[in-house]
């Protein structure tokens, strides 16, 4: 049957292209998006602020990596029509428990290496498939990769992390912090959880942790491990801050995303012993149990409630480019769309 892809061209220009799905002879999930987010990336290729070579060599691509929909079909017997599921963007062509998909350099990612969800439907192999349970709605179900995200996060601190662990610190105050905020109170309820900002009104928003802008750091303040999720050009100050206000054998999760070289007071992190892991994307058991800790964790749904700041139904490319635009000027909080392309 015939299907619609959203493909931006170039930046601030998409286009429908018309394919073909084969229901008969393809052992893929037919799905169709319900409810998509929008992230800072998907927002980076649309404004068209990543470099010209990236956008040369990535376009045309279908945007958003994070979405929910239902089965349209599925010959391989794994989902009934109608379910409804949390996609999973990393498509791993191999298997390496020890390593993880997400950090496979053969695994592609949907909207970054392959097209991503604006599409009317997506075939997509069952083992990148979520169940949502009947109690998460629709519109938290669609940023479940965000929160997946975060859970990542905090496994590959849990993975290095010593017994020293009363204070834990997050710097940046944007939507992956406050995501990952959420769930390190989650992972470490007995440790004093920070949050790091430079934005008072952000901080605001993190009512369940002590918050303090870097500009006025209490003297005498030290952390025991930290997690940097600022990013951009902000990440190289951040993460000198943390060297200087963290605890000898700690250890420092870097998830923020930037295109630059970053300079890391390196003196510091040999005379404290201190242990710098990196962290993207996620894993299927990461997304299971981002869904368990909204469905099983009140205080969970309705912090990553706070994040549904703008949803619209989308019906025409118009609409697409008025909420990315919105989007883009929107200074915290996830845009959903509500996908009836």
């Amino acid at each position: 049957m015939f299907n619609n892809v959203y493909r931006l061209v170039r930046p601030r220009q998409i286009i429908r292209t018309t394919t073909t799905v084969e229901l008969e002879h393809d052992l893929r999930v037919t799905v169709r998006p319900l409810y998509l987010s929008i992230c800072r990336a998907d927002e980076r290729y649309y404004a068209g602020t990543r470099d010209a070579s990236i956008l040369a060599e990535k376009l045309p691509m279908a945007l958003v990596h994070e979405a929910m929909g239902e089965v349209v079909a599925d010959p391989s017997g794994h989902f009934n029509v109608g379910d409804r599921v949390s996609l999973i963007p990393n498509h791993a062509s191999k298997v390496d428990d020890e390593i993880g998909d997400n950090y496979l350099r053969n695994s592609k990612f949907a909207s970054s290496s392959e097209d991503g969800f604006m599409r009317e439907y997506v075939q997509i192999e069952p083992e990148r498939l979520i169940d949502i349970p009947d109690n998460l709605k629709n519109e938290m179900a669609a940023f479940v990769e965000t929160v997946s995200v975060a859970v990542q996060v905090v496994r590959r601190l849990e993975s290095s992390i010593t017994s020293h662990k009363d204070s834990i610190g997050i710097w940046g105050d944007g939507n992956v912090a406050y995501i990952t905020a959420v769930v390190a109170k989650e992972f470490y309820p007995d440790s004093e959880l920070y949050v790091f900002g430079k934005h008072d009104e952000k901080l605001g928003y993190f009512s369940f942790a002590n918050t303090i802008n870097i500009e006025n750091v209490p003297e005498g303040l030290n952390i025991d491990h930290a997690i940097e999720a600022v990013g951009g050009r902000g990440s190289e100050a951040a993460i000198n801050q943390i060297i200087e206000l963290i605890n000898p054998r700690g250890s420092i999760v870097l998830s923020g995303v930037t295109e630059e070289l970053v300079g890391i007071y390196t003196r510091q992190v040999l005379e404290k012993g201190l242990t710098l892991l990196g962290s993207s994307r996620s894993t299927r058991r990461d997304f299971e149990e981002a869904v368990s800790l909204i469905v099983e964790k009140e205080s969970v749904k309705l912090r990553l409630e706070l994040m549904i700041q703008n949803v619209k139904v989308m019906r025409t490319i118009q609409d697409i480019n008025e909420i990315f635009d919105e989007d883009i000027n929107m200074p915290w909080g996830k845009s959903i769309m509500k996908w009836e392309m």
